[in-house]
């Protein structure tokens, strides 16, 4: 499902991190639940008055260099200087969110009061037709509530004196909000496996389009960054209508540079939303970097099927060994989705390109299979008779009965006596019980553990 995007907005300091934590709350992703992977999130999911969204924090994107960074000093930058080296950098921002957001938060400082950068970002917004809410933050006394009228200066309606940090205001602020997000329906997508090519800049993604159409259908370019839109392609694979989605590259973290590009981590999140499955390219060189851990923790959130594609094999010296040692470390950096598939491909030479539909159309196959409620019961009572639940508290957690809910993703409820004597770690053996089973490879399983109700 495709989520309005809503973008925060504005200079250093004035509390964008802590407004997105407050917004996205006390919401638990499945991500969170996992150990391994990373916490270092840009985006979160909310829901305010039924209607979900996206919340990505522009600032987020590095998109502004540390200090050290843009005056090659450790010291502290004199204020004066810092701010209006950030004015562009901050425009830089907003235009991003034009670009690509449904809505945008414009956060200021109420303490600081009005500033040349606020000033810039706002002659920039004003040009867009996308609903803009200014958000004083810090107003948590009377005084400083009043002393918002200030922002009504900046000429993009009305302020919202709010505290990210304390909540105040939070909750009209975001009535506003998704009143004034699109709703207009989603477009059906076309009766066909859509694959999404992700991954950071300059891995091969769209060499690899072209070996598998067999044609230039995207520019390559060895300069990162060279595809700054996705770019849908139709194929047919064995009867079968493909659907390639290739997007820009995903920067590792301070690296994304000022311009278009920047926004492509946005359109990248939204490929991925579209798919079935996800092909995350790695390069053989560099293999897992923390940016990669990124984006596949927001496929897992999205719960969508994953194959790692480890590209420009041909590069590497190799012996009998170096396939499963290359094997093990993306296992390791990427512990937490250790059912998926790995492939090491060369998209210059062709190697194992052949393998990749194949492999895709197998675990798009499994994503779909869904496993007789007999059969799940069964391997439920044998695996709690191998290894029985903890106790807690003196009680014994039960099972009563189990089934498979859905498909696409599967998704397992089952009932027991007590949800509250469910513990992590024993939701995870059941899900590697039914991957013994039955591998559902590639693709994740979502577990729902429900209580006996009392009549």
């Amino acid at each position: 499902m495709l989520k309005p995007i809503v973008a925060l907005v504005g200079r250093p300091n004035v509390g964008k991190s802590t407004l997105f934590n407050r917004i996205v709350g006390e919401r638990r992703s499945i991500v969170e639940d996992i150990p391994g992977t990373t916490r270092d999130r840009l985006y979160g999911d909310s829901e305010w008055n039924g209607v979900p969204f996206t919340v990505v924090d522009t600032g987020g994107l590095e998109i502004l260099e540390s200090h050290k960074q843009r005056t090659g000093r450790d010291q502290p930058v004199p204020l004066s200087t810092a701010s209006a080296g950030l004015i562009e950098e901050i425009r830089q921002q907003a235009e991003i969110a034009i670009a690509e957001a449904d809505a945008i938060i414009l956060l200021v400082d109420i303490v600081d009061g009005l500033t040349p950068a606020d000033e810039d970002v706002a002659d920039v917004l004003r040009r867009t037709d996308k609903p803009v809410f200014v958000a004083a933050n810090k107003s948590d006394n009377l005084a400083r509530e009043r002393a918002a009228g200030e922002f009504y200066s900046l000429g993009l309606g009305e302020v919202f004196p709010l505290s990210a940090l304390q909540g105040i205001g939070v909750a009209d602020l975001l009535d506003k909000i998704v009143i004034a997000l699109p709703v207009t329906p989603e477009t059906p997508e076309p009766e066909a496996l859509k694959i999404a090519l992700v991954g950071r800049p300059n891995v091969g993604k769209s060499s690899l389009l072209n070996k598998l159409l067999g044609e230039e259908r995207a520019i390559v370019s060895p300069v990162p960054g060279t595809t700054r839109d996705t770019i849908d392609t139709y194929l047919t694979w064995q009867e079968q209508p493909v659907l390639l989605i290739d997007t820009a590259g995903i920067r590792r973290r301070g690296r994304v540079e000022r311009g278009i590009e920047q926004f492509s981590v946005l359109r990248a999140m939204k490929a991925i939303s579209r798919a079935d499955v996800v092909l995350l390219l790695l390069d053989a060189q560099d293999l897992v970097a923390a940016q990669d851990a990124h984006v596949a923790g927001y496929v897992l959130e999205e719960m969508r099927s994953i194959v790692v594609l480890v590209n420009k094999w041909d590069l590497i010296e190799k012996d009998t060994y170096t396939m499963d040692a290359f094997t093990r470390q993306i296992r390791a950096d990427l512990r937490f989705l250790d059912y998926v598939p790995v492939l090491f491909v060369s998209a210059l030479t062709g190697q194992r390109v052949d393998k990749i539909l194949p492999l895709v159309s197998q675990v798009y196959q499994e994503r779909s299979h869904r496993m007789p409620t007999g059969e799940l019961n069964r391997l439920v009572e044998d695996a709690t008779v191998r290894h029985p639940p903890a106790h807690k508290a003196g009680k014994a957690l039960k099972f009563l009965y189990a089934t498979q809910a859905s498909v696409d993703p599967p998704t397992f409820v089952f009932f027991v006596n007590d949800t509250r004597l469910v513990h992590f770690s024993y939701q995870r053996y059941l899900e590697n019980q039914i991957r013994q089973r039955y591998g559902y490879i590639g693709t994740p399983l979502k577990l729902v553990f429900r209580a006996r109700s009392k009549e």
